[in-house]
Formats: C-alpha cells, structure tokens, sequence
C-alpha cells in the first residue's frame, strides 16, 4: 500500500522541478513626468519639518468641529464599507486562485440495484446489489505557470482594490471637507446679509424721518422698503443651499440628515502651508495611481495564463477504495482495491482560434491598462498644477477684492451723510450699499474657493497616502482559516 504515494512521488517530483512560467515577466509602465510643478513658483511653503502631510490632513486647517466630522467617515460611511467589502473579495479571490496548487481529494460511496440481462452466463440471477466507497484524487501540475501568473493577477488586483479604497477613503474626507467649508462659507454671506438688513433697516428709518419733514419724497420710502426686503430674501434663500449641506454632510458620516444639525458659526479657518513633493514623489502619494498601476500588473500577468494554454496539460489521479455486492464485506481486505490514473498528457492542437483570441485580448487588455495608468499621471500632475493656480490667483483676487470691499464701505458712508445734508437723492445711497453688499458677499465668497481649494490640492497630493501602505503579497491573501478546507461550510 506504500509503493503507490512512492511511485506517484517519483513521477511528480521531477515535474515539478522542469514547471516554468511562461509570459512576460511585469515592469512598472513608464509615464510623463516634470522636473517640477509650473505653478509652484510663489507658493508658500510648509516648514521644512513639516514636508509631507499628515495622515490626518484635515487637521492642518485647526478646525475641532471638522476634526470631529472627519473622525466618523471611516467608521460609518457606507460607501467605504461597499469598498472594504470588496477588497475583502480580493483576498479570497487570492485564496481561491492560489488553491489551483493542490490537489482535489473526493470522497463517493455508490450503490447500485441492477438486474444482469437475460440470455448472460452468470453465477447468480436476479437482481443484485453493488456497494462501493472510494477516495480519490486529482492534480493537474502547474508545468508553464498558469496558476503562479493567475496568483500574481489576483495579487495585484487585490492590491489595486486596496488602493482603491484608500482612493475612495480620501475622495469622501475630502468631499466632506469642501462640503464643510462651503457651509461656514454660507454662514459667513448670511452674517453679511443680517448686518446689511440692519443698516438698510436704519436708512428706512432715516427716510421715513426725512418724509415726515417734508424733506424726502414717498417713492424714497418704496425704494428703502424694497431694497431692506430684498437683502432679507437673499439671507433667506442662503438656508436652501445650508441645508443641502448639512445633509450631504450627514450622508458621508453614515447618518440620516435628521440627525445631524450643524450650528451656525464663523469662518474662522485660515489657509494652512500645504507641503508640496516633488512631481516624481506624487506617483508614490497617490492611490488612484497606485491603483491604476497594480491593474497594469493584473493584465500583464493574465497574457502569461493566456500563454500557457498553448502547452500541453498533465493530468494525474488516484484512487483508493473497496467493492462488494454484499454491505457486510465492504470494508474487509478482499475488498479493496487502488488505482494509479488515468494519467493525461493533453496537447491542444484546435479550438477554432479561441486560444489565440484571448492571447491577444490579454494583450489588448494590458495596453488598455497602461493608457489608463498613464492618463491618470497626466490627470494627477493636472490636478495640483490647477489647485496650485487656483490658490494662487485667488489669493490675489482676494487682496483687490478687500480693497474693494473697503472702497465700498467708505463710499457707503459719504453717501450716507450726503443724504443725510441733502445733497444727493436716495438712489446714490441704493447704488453704494448694494454695491458694497455684492462686494462683501464676494470676499466671503472667495474665502470658502480658497478653503475648498486648499482640500483639493491636498486631495491631489494623496492626503499622507504613500504606496508603501499597500499590503504586501504576503497580506494581500489575508488570512487563510482551517475552517476553508473542511468539507462543510463553518463560519
């Protein structure tokens, strides 16, 4: 009963020592990339200590109420939790392309009730009774690399899957972010809004006097009315797109816009240093990069397992087992009997161009993902260069735009008191204060773009991503339980 396990060994060992894997080996794709980012030029630097973000980037913009936001998006956020899910699929599809290494084992038990036709010589007639139990096995080795480049595509998948997760994970903390700013940014508008309300109120109140004097007309006291409404309407208005807010924001902390109430308040948040790598650094920073790269890697390897259908495949089987036409004898010695095979060498010779077409779909499909890896570098560099930009004009844009805001104020009051002595109509003093509103409300504008910004660029620098975080090919199988090769499911 040895000598069989010894023969198979004698077969298989030399087998497995001659397997090659077939197919290209994978190289990371080259791509674009730029000494340096056009738009750095005149950028604010971090300290030098501080040259990459942190991993809680949200932190920079001091910010407790965001910081307590942000803390809830991993644990809660629904769309995370689809994508941790999904990267927990990768694994097992590592587990499962990874068990091609072994062998099958089945174990049948047969029985069979039959009648011998008429006319046949045999010792006993009627109908008889054939009991049978065997243990079997099956194993197909892998001679040219399939499995290993199958293995390979579902390592690197698995790793493209985390990556996309984190990709995700930044996506929403940094949607959430920009949701937030904005919000604060509307609180800011309706500030101005409710100050202006209240100097409108007192021109009203100025006008009426003037009436009463016999000084102003009727039409001046429409006039103020209507400009006074006006500017309450637009405080109003500001609620519809707060609201919005606030309930996108309740959606990506995983809860019901009912409950979640964000109180009013300032836009106290200052524009932080962001520190910005070089160009060639945003590669390693990148998840969505990452992610792209690893899914260069899986195509690659799936041209090799495409190859490897043109050689031949080696079958080899075993089978162990007893026979009886009585159940009491089944299990005596006299019943057992074990065989060595088939053994199957398999050469394909024609399948009507089915291997060749998926050789060149492999190949096709490995060019796809490196135009895809590619185009998302280009996009990357694209990206920080315009937040870059962005940040920088609307800087600028914000120093005129102060000015402005101050020019209005002053002229605002000189036509005030002009009015006042009576030396120019209502409509001067309407001119001014709605031009000074549109300019206020613009500068409170702006300082949201720039936040919001702000959250791009660090979006677009990987939010203290680094590709070293990707789990290696030792973890990306995740871990493998006893309780996957029972026979019977066991969770």
């Amino acid at each position: 009963m040895i000598t069989c396990p010894l023969r198979l060994l004698t077969v298989v060992c030399p087998l497995m020592l001659i397997s090659c894997t077939v197919g290209p080996d994978y190289r990371r794709p080259s791509s674009a990339a730029s000494a340096h980012f056009k738009e750095l030029k005149g950028w604010k630097q971090a300290q030098p200590r501080d040259h990459e973000l942190p991993g809680k980037w949200w932190e920079i913009f001091n910010d407790t109420y965001l910081n307590t936001l942000e803390e809830q998006v991993d644990s809660a956020n629904q769309s995370i939790a689809q994508a941790e899910a999904q990267y927990r699929q990768a694994q097992s599809l590592v587990q499962t392309a990874a068990a091609a290494y072994f062998p099958t084992s089945t174990a049948t038990a047969t029985v069979n009730r039959f009648r011998a036709a008429s006319g046949q010589n045999v010792a006993v007639s009627g109908v008889k009774y054939l009991f049978g139990a065997a243990l079997s096995a099956a194993w197909e080795p892998d001679l040219w690399g399939s499995v290993r480049r199958q293995v390979e595509s579902s390592e690197a998948s698995a790793q493209a899957s985390a990556a996309t997760l984190q990709a995700l994970r930044l996506s929403t903390q940094a949607t959430l972010a920009q949701n937030y700013f904005l919000l604060r940014a509307l609180d800011a508008q309706t500030k101005v809004l409710n100050e202006t309300v209240e100097t409108y109120k007192k021109t009203l109140r100025i006008t009426q006097n003037r009436y009463a004097a016999g000084i102003a007309a009727k039409s001046e006291i429409v006039q103020a009315e209507t400009q006074l409404e006006s500017a309450q309407a637009q405080a109003i208005n500001l609620g519809v797109q707060r609201a919005q807010f606030e309930h996108a924001i309740a959606v990506l902390i995983g809860k019901t816009p009912a409950e979640l109430t964000i109180a009013v308040a300032p836009l106290n948040a200052q524009l932080p240093p962001i520190p910005v790598s070089i160009p060639s650094q945003l590669l390693e920073r990148r998840p969505d990069i990452a992610a792209a790269e690893r899914q260069a890697a899986a195509a690659n390897a799936q041209i090799g397992v495409a190859k490897a259908a043109y050689f031949p495949t080696l079958s080899l089987a075993a089978t162990n087992g007893t026979q009886s036409s009585e159940l009491s004898n089944l299990l005596t010695s006299a019943a057992r009997y074990w065989a060595l095979g088939p053994a199957a060498f398999a050469l394909p010779l024609f399948d009507g161009g089915a291997r060749g077409a998926q050789m060149q779909q492999s190949i096709d499909a490995y060019d796809a993902s490196v135009a895809a890896y590619r185009q998302a570098v280009l996009i990357s560099f694209q990206e920080v260069e315009d937040n870059l930009a962005a940040l920088r004009i609307l800087e600028q844009e914000l120093q005129v735009q102060n000015k402005a805001v101050e020019s209005a104020q002053e002229a605002v009051l000189l036509t005030t008191n002009q009015y006042k002595a009576g030396t120019v109509s209502y409509l001067n003093v309407m001119v001014d204060q709605a031009a000074a509103l549109a300019n206020e409300k613009t500068a409170v504008d702006l300082q949201g773009q720039r936040l919001s910004t702000a959250v791009l660029l660090v979006k677009a620098l990987g939010g203290g991503w680094n590709i070293s975080a990707l789990p290696s090919q030792d973890e990306v199988g995740g871990e493998t339980k006893w309780s996957q090769f029972l026979p019977i499911p066991v969770r």
